[in-house]
């Protein structure tokens, strides 16, 4: 398990790359409109249009493991509740609520075509 990104919402794309590159971050890759991603090397937070929001408005951990079922099932096991995984482009991935009602992302990455 790692912690993968924070996703933000993004609205206005441009904007928000505007004021996080202004803070000193970098631009790891863009995804037309729709999502980009901003790093310090460290820590990358993910700019997402409402398509790309797992949970609209909200800005949200996210966290890869290896395993998506296995890590579901035991989270809950402790007491979250989860929803239906979804695949996207480079991910399958659960929102996840933890006990105290905060939602997260529960992610594995999906191997490229390109490189299995």
């Amino acid at each position: 398990m790692r912690i993968g990104h924070l996703i933000v919402p993004a609205d206005d794309l441009d904007a928000q790359l505007a004021f996080y590159t202004g803070l000193g971050l970098t631009v790891a890759f863009r995804d037309g409109d729709r999502y980009a991603a901003v790093t310090d090397g460290a820590v990358t937070i993910g700019l997402a249009d409402a398509s790309q929001q797992p949970v609209a408005g909200r800005t949200l951990l996210s966290v890869q493991v290896d395993d998506l079922d296995d890590c579901v099932a035991r989270l809950v096991a402790a007491g979250a509740t989860a929803g239906e995984p979804v695949v996207g482009p480079h991910e399958r991935r659960t929102v996840v609520v933890d006990p105290c009602g905060n939602p997260l992302v529960v992610y594995e990455r999906l191997a490229r075509k390109d490189n299995p």
